[in-house]
């Protein structure tokens, strides 16, 4: 074939954007697809084959993205993430291709509904919470703003587990997502990369003298890409998320199969798709660590490899790499990168490490998630040296040449130097992961104002004294693309009716509503779609849990990732000490507000205190719904395996966002601004984004109580003694006592007894002491919702006020400050 003969992307057109382009595109996937006649098929060939139909509307304009992103040679974003919470593809899809009403016309006129067809979607649970769903909504940006970017991850086949109650209690289960097909992916095997582990190292003199080393890896395995699009909003842009899967270098051994030895002939495949089997495995074991440093160098390595020989052109001149690649590195994860390129760069390449050591600094950039120091990741060096010997060699020469440039600036100060070392003696000799990503990024950002001055400040100071202008603040957002426009479709259409569109791709915007917050009809209608959005919810809980919940009440909301940091448990003493003055006639059901409190969290399976506090918070719901003094006001509602669709749902539904993480230990969150945007009244502590949440909704429309981070700082110097404020507040020892009678688990005192110690003798997260402020919080909650009209006005300027949290805003910041990268326009 000639290359005139070629077919250009350009020339090559979608589907037909029509009802009937569409039912024949739609019959010709089921019956050639799927292999099946329409009054044959099942539900999930038809979802299968919709989603097909709908994909290929996509595929165009991904591979005219491909083309131009390849003819720009333009700078593209390589971001890095153990996670991508992506929830499920065909609605988002087919908001991106605007086809949402030619598909639903042209099924229906099959005799099929949309909604059925949705239904049959699995959503990859690729992510674990908050880290995860931001990796995600930054790639649906960084599309929907033209900007080149590829999503670098991993393709975990059993998700991080679906999560079921069992008596109460969080029992694990895998999440076989990929069970009934997906076909939102593309694999690549043709691309697949060799990555090697184990073995040694050896010196040797190269060809022009120099003293090298080279790595004589013992195993492998290969990292086979599959591919995923990620639509921009209707602007002809398709990005690229590429998910890594482990396989077997040599998958089947013929002869040990031959010999009988049948377990034998596939260990090699067992042992090497272990790599990409589950996100985050218990690492309480050695093994455990050993595997999550494995899956973290597998797909670092892949990456790295798959940008330098697919993505940039043959023969490109690797000394301006930092022309076309920044790699951001989403958390201390993928910080195992910065030695693979070096290693890249020296060992492959033949660079000299301090000309491979300019270019790495320029091409990667760090974004820090925690304030918690058990968070930033330390991996041992007797792991490293086994797993990755040479990347230790190549640490260990990066912490020598950096730790010269301290001495040389603070001479004899070897404490700082011992302080802002990649490598620490103790407990045990280990690799500070974060030291690493400081040393080498470009940039270090924060994800909210106060959590980027307390990294500053406390987490890392010595580095900000030394380099202060690596540090910026890069303020979290989300998409309203999935967490307004399709998440709460009611508002959607009532902004849309008031302002237009346009917010949806500049959610700045969202402040032309302040005006109607003042206009009396709006406010009814507000309320409206808040009452049908509890009524979606309470309809989908009862089909899906078999729980009843009522919509005349006050949804009272925290879902979110189970850490006592989080404090669950400070949310739960609210509900204890409001079922406890009423089940005793302290008092009576018409002094309280009603209220639905909605939960929903995993804990990861090795933490212990965060699975006894969901079996807690499962028993007292048992007890508050069950007791016909308290549950014709109060409500309890645990629904399990909570994810991204779930959380579609619950959160247009809720009234009270509950973001009450002690202050200074919650980096930013996101779900405070989904629900924000969505209309729920904030009650939380000044901590993370609820400080800018704050500021632009006003006092006015904000509960805030609990101590200050300087505050909490105080106290904990001080000598923290929960135990004197159980004994000084009998509301809060009535609650404990309750819990350590034995009263929410069958009389078995024993039951709990770990997290009552836990309160009374350490609380590490000052429950206790911001008890008393929490309770006095929402007692001004409960008189605010009293007044519905004015409920309604705060509602909607949050509403109105929210638009800086969109994660167009972020990428946007991200681009001024970190990525200097330029978008590509589309032709749409």
């Amino acid at each position: 074939m000639t290359d005139s003969s070629v077919p250009n992307w350009r020339d090559l057109k979608a589907p037909a954007h029509t009802v009937d382009g569409f039912i024949a595109d739609f019959m010709r996937e089921l019956n050639y697809g799927q292999g099946v006649s329409l009054v044959r098929s099942s539900q999930n060939d038809q979802y299968l084959a919709l989603s097909r139909t709908v994909r290929h509307h996509l595929q165009a304009r991904w591979m005219d993205t491909l083309a131009k992103q390849h003819e720009a040679q333009a700078k593209a974003v390589c971001y890095l993430s153990a996670e991508y919470l992506m929830g499920r593809q065909l609605d988002n899809a087919l908001l991106a291709s605007d086809m949402d009403d030619i598909v639903e016309e042209g099924l229906a006129r099959l005799g099929l509904n949309l909604t059925e067809l949705r239904a049959q979607e699995v959503e990859p649970g690729l992510g674990n919470g908050g880290l995860g769903r931001l990796a995600a909504c930054f790639v649906d940006s960084a599309a929907t703003m033209s900007v080149p970017c590829i999503g670098y991850g991993i393709r975990y086949e059993y998700g991080i587990f679906r999560q079921e109650f069992v008596d109460g209690w969080q029992v694990e289960h895998s999440d076989r997502w990929l069970a009934m097909g997906n076909p939102w992916e593309f694999p690549n095997p043709e691309v697949a990369v060799t990555v090697n582990f184990g073995g040694t190292t050896q010196t040797y003199t190269d060809a022009k003298g120099r003293t090298r080393s080279r790595w004589l890896p013992e195993w492998d395995v290969l990292g086979v890409p599959y591919n995923y699009m990620v639509p921009g909003y209707r602007n002809g842009r398709v990005n690229t998320l590429r998910l890594w899967s482990a396989r077997a270098t040599r998958p089947f051994r013929l002869a040990e199969f031959n010999s009988g030895d049948y377990v034998g002939a596939v260990q090699g495949q067992t042992f090497a798709e272990n790599i990409s089997a589950v996100l985050y495995p218990e690492d309480s074991t050695p093994q455990g660590k050993e595997l999550r440093l494995q899956q973290q160098y597998f797909f670092c390595a892949c990456s790295i490899a798959d940008f330098v020989d697919h993505v940039l052109p043959d023969g490109y001149d690797l000394r301006r790499l930092p022309e076309r690649v920044i790699f951001q590195l989403n958390d201390t994860h993928p910080v195992i990168a910065v030695p693979e390129l070096m290693r890249v760069l020296v060992d492959l390449e033949g660079f000299d490490w301090d000309e491979a050591w300019e270019i790495t600094k320029k091409c990667f950039a760090y974004t820090c998630h925690t304030l918690l120091p058990e968070a930033l990741e330390v991996w041992s060096v007797d792991l490293l040296g086994r797993l990755l010997p040479r990347h230790l060699e190549i640490i260990y020469k990066i912490n020598d040449d950096f730790l010269d440039e301290v001495r040389a600036q603070f001479p004899g100060d070897e404490l700082r130097v011992r302080r802002m070392s990649i490598i620490t003696d103790y407990p045990t000799r280990a690799v500070r992961m974060a030291h690493l990503a400081t040393v080498a990024g470009a940039k270090v950002n924060g994800v909210a104002e106060l959590h980027s001055q307390l990294l500053r400040d406390k987490v890392l100071p010595d580095f900000s004294q030394f380099w202060p202008e690596k540090f910026t603040n890069v303020t979290n957002g989300v998409t309203p693309r999935r967490f307004v426009r399709l998440a709460n479709p009611g508002l959607s259409a009532l902004i849309s009716e008031a302002i237009g569109t346009g917010w949806i791709t500049d959610l700045n915007r969202l402040a032309q509503l302040e005006p109607l917050a003042d206009d009396a009809e709006f406010r009814a209608r507000f309320r409206q779609v808040k009452r049908n959005n509890k009524i979606r919810l309470a309809q989908l809980l009862a089909t899906r849990d078999g729980m009843t919940l009522a919509p005349d009440r006050m949804y009272d909301v925290m879902v979110k990732r189970l850490h006592e940091y989080k404090r669950q448990m400070l949310k739960l003493l609210h509900i204890v000490t409001l079922y406890n003055k009423l089940h005793t006639g302290v008092l009576k059901p018409e002094d309280v507000t009603p209220r639905v409190f909605v939960f929903g969290a995993k804990a990861a399976p090795g933490y212990r205190m965060a699975k006894q506090i969901i079996g807690l918070i499962n028993a007292v719901g048992r007890v508050v719904n069950a007791d016909p003094k308290v549950n014709q006001v109060l409500t309890v509602a645990f629904p399990p395996n909570y994810n991204v669709t779930l959380a579609e749902r619950i959160v247009p539904a809720a009234d009270l966002s509950e973001q009450i993480s002690l202050a200074g230990k919650e980096a930013s969150g996101t779900g405070n601004m989904k629900f924000a945007l969505n209309g729920a009244l904030t009650i939380g502590t000044d901590d993370g984004a609820n400080v800018e949440i704050r500021r632009l909704v006003g006092d006015d429309s904000f509960f805030l109580f609990g101590l200050l981070e300087p505050q909490v700082d105080e106290l904990v110097t001080a000598g923290y003694h929960p135990t004197a404020y159980y004994e000084q507040d009998a509301d809060l020892r009535a609650a404990i006592d309750l819990v350590a009678s034995g009263a929410f688990s069958d009389g078995d005192s024993s039951v709990f007894e770990p997290v009552v110690a836990n309160l009374l003798n350490e609380d590490r997260f000052l429950v206790l002491a911001d008890y008393a402020a929490y309770i006095q919080a929402q007692a001004q909650v409960d008189a605010a919702y009293a007044d519905a009209d004015a409920w309604s006005r705060s509602a909607i300027l949050n509403v109105a006020r929210s638009g800086f949290f969109s994660s167009d805003r972020s990428v946007r910041d991200y681009i001024d400050r970190i990525w200097h990268t330029l978008p590509i326009i589309e032709d749409v």
